[in-house]
């Protein structure tokens, strides 16, 4: 399998770098590509996996919650034609399995909603999220999850605000499906007909809506809408046409009931939950995928650069950023700056994440990168130290054994480094750069200004 995989890599990117305008017939096979090689190494189904185990433990008191808050917005008779709808694949087991489920939730309701029972139910439902957090952060090479405040506050609005939105949704798609309403649109003549034709499509979009809004909403990064919808549409179509199969099966099968008994039920429903799940990380890895290009070949690998292209990474970016401290535009970003310099996002990535750890560079609220100090303040070999040592020494390191002549070579190479570069400051060089480009141009060096991004 890897050596077909390695084939259809030097097929879909013909040069080393792939980095070349690609014609558009690879397009949609680079990213049918990449999405079928991630499958295959088997992350993203691990992930599905346990997403099914977790939600076969938190979907009782995460239903009772969401119970609690239709009841006390008189909307709870939604709950169970919502959950009807998620289990419809499963055929004549789905109603089975909803009665059972909705019964579970009346009797946490009925008889155990006390204050510590609250406490665990909404301990279980954030539980939830956090996993469902986490798969989408790997998704997204994101290392830092939310706070915990943060998770706390968001993911209960969430909660609270989710199950209602969800349910004036479904009451406004049964209203617009009625026979009444129906009449009235026919009578209209042929844009009612078209209304009729587009009320069909109402769950699908319902569906496509909320696929798209996790796409947004749950990575601990920025998402750009048109990626996150892009995803969310490919993902709901598949979601609604893997139903439709999986009901076929189901209905085909269902005389395996004789071997699973009792147990049938909960393997289709595991089975149905595991690929609803694979297929919601999918879509999120296609967002990824549309909204990073450069990560398409690269997939979860990491690429080894060498020190010397760390160094100049550094410099590069920071001289890039003290200039527009100096004379400010409108910020650079981690894109705009890789676009800038022209190298691939990811190789840039933990070249700044270097920097920002040696406390050179920080990140606004907009995630515009600056210096975290003035830049008289920064000297070339900070900001060289920074990435040379931004990786810690294993623990094993045998630093105490090396001969007297490798830690000799060692020192000298360190002196020469700040004997050659002094106590040149990252100010200096911004000076140095700006005068450069103005003799280039012929024009006055205070007359160059960063460019707009």
């Amino acid at each position: 399998m890897d050596f077909v995989l390695a084939a259809l890599e030097r097929w879909l990117w013909p040069r080393a770098g792939g980095r070349e305008r690609a014609p558009r017939r690879l397009v949609v096979a680079r990213y049918a590509y990449a999405l079928l090689r991630d499958f295959l190494h088997g992350e993203l189904s691990l992930r599905a996996m346990s997403l099914v185990y977790t939600t076969m433990i938190a979907v009782v008191p995460l239903l009772a919650f969401s119970f609690s808050v239709l009841t006390a917005l008189g909307l709870h008779r939604d709950l169970e034609p919502l959950l009807m709808g998620f289990l419809t694949p499963l055929g004549p087991q789905a109603s089975e399995l909803t009665r059972r489920i909705i019964g579970y939730v009346d009797n946490v309701n009925g008889s155990v909603l006390a204050s510590v029972s609250v406490v665990l139910l909404i301990f279980s439902a954030l539980s939830m999220a956090q996993k469902v957090e986490a798969s989408f952060n790997f998704v997204w090479r994101v290392d830092r999850p939310r706070s915990f405040l943060r998770r706390f506050s968001e993911y209960l609005s969430v909660m609270l605000i989710g199950p209602a939105f969800l349910s004036v949704a479904i009451g406004f798609t049964a209203s617009l499906a009625s026979d009444a309403v129906m009449g009235r649109l026919e009578r209209i003549g042929r844009v009612g007909h078209w209304l009729v034709g587009l009320s069909a499509l109402a769950p699908y979009v319902l569906v496509i809506a909320t696929f798209s809004f996790l796409y947004v909403f749950v990575p601990n990064t920025r998402v750009r809408l048109r990626p996150a919808l892009l995803a969310g549409v490919l993902a709901g179509a598949a979601w609604a046409a893997m139903g439709n199969l999986f009901t076929s099966f189901v209905v085909n099968v269902s005389r395996n009931e004789a071997i699973y008994s009792g147990f049938a039920i909960v393997l289709a429903a595991m089975i149905w939950l595991d690929l609803s799940w694979l297929i919601l990380l999918l879509g999120a890895q296609l967002a990824f995928y549309v909204q990073n290009p450069d990560y398409l070949r690269l997939g979860q690998r990491t690429e080894v650069m060498s020190n010397a292209l760390r160094e100049r990474l550094a410099l590069s970016a920071m001289l890039l950023i003290g200039r527009d401290f100096e004379q400010p535009g409108h910020g650079w970003r981690i894109e705009s700056l890789a676009a800038r310099i022209r190298i691939a996002r990811h190789l840039l990535e933990p070249v700044v994440s270097s920097l920002m750890d040696a406390a050179l560079v920080t990140r606004s609220a907009e995630r515009r990168l600056m210096p975290a100090r003035d830049p008289r303040r920064i000297t070339v070999c900070d900001i060289l130290d920074a990435v040379r040592t931004a990786e810690r020494d294993p623990q094993h390191a045998p630093v105490e054994d090396w001969s007297a002549t490798v830690r000799e070579l060692g020192d000298t190479v360190e002196r020469a480094i700040r004997a050659a570069l002094g106590t040149r400051t990252l100010a200096e060089l911004v000076d140095e750069d700006v005068r450069a480009e103005g003799a280039l141009h012929g024009t006055d060096a205070s007359s160059v200004v960063p460019e707009t991004r």
